[in-house]
């Protein structure tokens, strides 16, 4: 809802009531306050190629991705619907009715992400990719209690300045989806809502790379903090040891 209210208010307030950092804090905050909500009920996971990533690395049992695909896809779609609802008559106003993917009033992006039109469908893939190997490399090293984690109870917030370092600095050329499960619900809202089959067709069909990019940066993300970093890490030091004693463990 933050996320793409603040796209709504950039887009249909051209450009007099935000601007690209306005869309980049809404999503910051959005997630900060997604992980405070659900964090100690479910680990927090709202999105699906992290929670597939766990499921592979044997994290998370198989049985739950179900629930947790079903909870994201409806957390995502209900928010387009809410934003949809929220700006309706700005909406409206702005396009005189005519919801279109592309063109001079194209609205569609406030929803869902599109590439820039300069951007190869490689090109594309490949920022969606990167974009989501930096968030995975993030959220492990601020949950790295074995490196240098950060306090407690501050993961939540420095998650949400890790998504806004993103969009700030990754987020021109296809509008840092990094979340299937932020991408195609409110994809599908739009398709029903009024915009049409375009929504998938837009972009050299471009609905499947905000799907496969990000589970395969996560991946890569993974395999990376752990042969740099994970692997390396000290031991941590046992409860019983004296406050500045090393600790000098053998192998």
């Amino acid at each position: 809802v933050f996320g793409l209210s603040s796209v709504a208010q950039v887009v249909l307030g051209r450009g007099d009531l935000g601007q690209h950092l306005s869309i980049n804090l809404g999503f910051g905050i959005g997630v900060t306050l997604g992980i405070h909500a659900a964090g100690g009920i479910s680990g927090a996971h709202l999105n699906a190629a992290i929670t597939l990533t766990h499921c592979l690395l044997g994290n998370l049992p198989w049985r739950k991705l179900p629930a947790y695909l079903i909870g994201q896809f409806l957390g995502s779609f209900t928010a387009a619907a809410t934003v949809f609802g929220l700006y309706y008559d700005a909406l409206y106003d702005y396009t005189k009715g005519n919801f279109t993917v592309t063109g001079p009033t194209a609205t569609a992006s406030i929803f869902s992400t599109y590439p820039a039109p300069y951007v190869s469908l490689l090109g594309g893939f490949f920022t969606e990719f990167m974009a989501t190997v930096m968030l995975l490399l993030g959220i492990l090293i601020i949950h790295d209690e074995k490196n240098n984690g950060a306090l407690k109870g501050t993961q939540a917030l420095l998650t949400g300045i890790l998504v806004l370092g993103i969009g700030l600095g990754m987020g021109m050329n296809t509008g840092y989806a990094i979340n299937p499960s932020r991408d195609l619900p409110p994809r599908v809202f739009t398709a029903i809502a009024g915009w049409g089959m375009d929504v998938f067709t837009a972009g050299h069909h471009w609905w499947w790379v905000p799907l496969t990019a990000p589970i395969l940066g996560s991946l890569a993300g993974v395999l990376i903090h752990k042969l740099f970093i994970d692997f390396h890490n000290q031991p941590v030091p046992e409860s019983g040891n004296e406050k500045g004693q090393p600790v000098v463990e053998t192998s």
